[in-house]
């Protein structure tokens, strides 16, 4: 905004209080009156201002007791910047540090007592004040990632039009259908660098949540700004109201989305081939993410070649389990070829995963017929296999098993005594379904069995860190979808030692997905820069991590494991032919990183940023007055 007043002619410019003017939407915006508000912006919404003091307006503006943008109302705004940007009077005035908001807030935040507070009270931060919000994230990372995505968002989007407060994101309705190009066109920012996109059809396991779904995008978009440095103005939360299967929304009264059944597969696609060409048409380089769909995978196989897209809990969830694999087969000292895995759960969710490990074990040397053949996948009907009788999901048929001799195993328990695996691994939202029993199998059959339990919230988890580590003897090489505290263990041998759990969060990854896709402006989101994600988790971890035997980063270190990840992610864009800024090319990797980082988001470097930029453009004008 400021680089533009720079150009204004020159009478149009001046830093007084007596000439000042500056562009607010398509109004040329006056000095401030005594009010605060300028005389042209209140002539221009209720008329002439003598005759508004007589007679009262028909109509009110939705916003006008919001006199600027909100992001100008921060406390830590000197003065000589509030008084440029006529915020001057709107907030208290005194000038307050970064760790004076950081008390307030996090005081406030001590006062709520649930959940849904504290989830609320950040959203209507992140919405009044969102430089504020960000530099709380990107400091305590760990505390908050919880209060804004799972496990809390799940009930978030569960009671979404119970506590619905203020609009944030877009929804597009089946109804809208044949206008959604000039719908999409009232989103104001102007410059979309990323969306997420979900219908809410199966939202972290819990269900058909239709439009309650929003949670989800708006959660996962403040990730991808607190992890990588994605502007928030350039991320755009969108859900799609297709209707909804669950019955309860349907009769809820304060249901904010249509209560219609969910729309044909066919209806879907088509709905879904106009929304995807009218965000391209809007935003030519938008990458778009969808998340939370019940059957992502025609989607996923319909755009990836024409849109720079992905889906996160196929791609993404596979790229960070894999990650988190890589590490757990090295420590577990046992080559790729030995390993026998069994999967609880195969949806996409699971399958995703699955796809991912068989391509770091043929990465490592297995044929793609011997990788696949190390993964037994359990349904609810127990094991998938290629003659159980039942026709089969489409994605199932890849790793339905043909070598069972005509018997079926109808169970975990008799699946696991059949295949005595190496890797057990959740994705089913059964929770406690890695029973003592079967963990305590894990432990006998292995030196260090590996535990994933993935799925989310806590609640659905199919067992705790503590019950993989206290029935494996300390052993188990463990990564869970969902947060669990370190725990105190006494070992066998009479050691104790506080253990902290991996974490196999999908923000390892998609984050930098998204940003090395934006920042190459790839035209295509492949699956090497999807493996490169997950395989750079490994080259992130620090020593002392590994001398911990780690499987993850630390989380706190966040935004560097972003940058590591992106660069994997724009040289494999690189090598696959699908990036077009092709001056990377040139760059070696510390050069790479370097680059990157600058083209980060920093929440706290906001404020001198702007205060150094109005002192520039008043050394300018000072010049050229003295020159007039």
């Amino acid at each position: 905004m400021l680089r533009r007043l720079a150009a204004l002619p020159k009478g149009r410019r001046s830093l007084s209080s007596t000439s000042k003017s500056a562009k607010m939407g398509s109004l040329m915006v006056d000095p401030p009156s005594p009010q605060g508000v300028s005389f042209s912006v209140k002539t221009a919404l209720h008329g002439d201002i003598t005759s508004h003091r007589s007679q009262r307006a028909s109509h009110t503006h939705a916003a006008m007791h919001t006199l600027v943008p909100n992001t100008h109302l921060d406390t830590s705004l000197p003065i000589p910047v509030r008084k440029y940007l006529q915020s001057y009077g709107l907030t208290p005035p005194r000038v307050e540090s970064y760790e004076t908001q950081k008390a307030r807030c996090l005081g406030q935040l001590a006062l709520k007592t649930t959940d849904i507070d504290r989830f609320l009270y950040l959203s209507a931060l992140r919405k009044n004040n969102v430089h504020l919000f960000y530099r709380l994230m990107t400091d305590h990372l760990r505390e908050l990632t919880p209060m804004i995505y799972t496990p809390v968002v799940g009930e978030a989007c569960q009671r979404w039009s119970e506590i619905y407060q203020q609009a944030e994101g877009m929804y597009l309705s089946f109804e809208d259908r044949g206008h959604l190009a000039s719908i999409i066109q009232n989103w104001p920012q102007p410059n979309v660098e990323i969306t997420v996109i979900t219908d809410g059809s199966r939202i972290l396991g819990l269900g058909d949540l239709g439009v309650n779904g929003m949670g989800i995008p708006i959660g996962k978009l403040a990730l991808y700004t607190a992890c990588a440095g994605i502007r928030p103005e350039c991320t755009l939360p969108l859900t799609v109201d297709l209707g909804t299967s669950n019955k309860a929304f349907q009769e809820d009264p304060l249901y904010m989305g249509s209560r219609r059944d969910k729309v044909t597969a066919q209806e879907e696609q088509e709905f879904l081939d106009e929304l995807m060409m009218a965000l391209k048409e809007r935003w030519p380089a938008i990458v778009i993410q969808f998340e939370d769909w019940k059957n992502p995978f025609p989607s996923l196989a319909r755009y990836r070649d024409d849109y720079a897209m992905f889906n996160d809990d196929i791609q993404g969830t596979g790229a960070v389990i894999m990650g988190g694999i890589i590490g757990a087969v090295k420590q577990s000292g046992i080559s790729p070829r030995d390993h026998r895995a069994v999967f609880l759960g195969s949806g996409s969710a699971g399958v995703g995963v699955a796809k991912q490990i068989v391509a770091y074990f043929m990465h490592e040397g297995l044929t793609e017929d011997e990788a696949r053949s190390c993964f037994y996948l359990v349904d609810s009907k127990g094991l998938v296999t290629s003659d159980r009788g039942d026709k089969l999901a489409d994605h199932k048929i890849y790793f339905s098993r043909n070598d069972n001799d005509g018997q079926q195993f109808k169970s975990l328990e008799e699946v696991m005594e059949h295949v005595k695996p190496t890797i057990i691994m959740g994705l089913s939202t059964i929770g406690g379904a890695f029973t003592p029993e079967l963990l305590t199998k894990m432990g006998q059959w292995n030196k260090h069995p590996i535990i994933f339990p993935l799925s989310n919230p806590s609640s659905k988890s199919e067992c705790t860190f503590e019950e993989a580590i206290k029935y494996t003897d300390g052993r188990a090489l463990f990564a869970s979808g969902s947060p669990f505290p370190p725990y105190t263990f006494t070992s066998s041998t009479g050691e104790t030692k506080t253990l902290r759990p991996g974490q196999g969060n999908n923000m390892y990854v998609f984050p930098g997905i998204g940003l090395g896709t934006i920042l190459s402006r790839a035209i295509q989101v492949t699956d090497n820069m999807v493996y490169a994600s997950g395989e750079s988790l490994s080259t992130a971890l620090t020593q002392e991590e590994i001398n911990m035997a780690c499987l993850y980063p630390e989380i706190t270190r966040i935004r560097e494991v972003s940058v590591r990840v992106t660069r994997f992610v724009i040289r494999a864009a690189q090598k696959d032919n699908v990036d077009r800024l092709h001056h990377l090319r040139e760059m070696d990797d510390e050069q790479l990183e370097e680059w990157i980082r600058s083209k980060m988001y920093d929440p706290h470097a906001e404020t001198k940023n702007l205060e150094a930029e109005v002192k520039e453009m008043a050394r300018e004008l000072a010049s050229e007055s003295s020159r007039l």
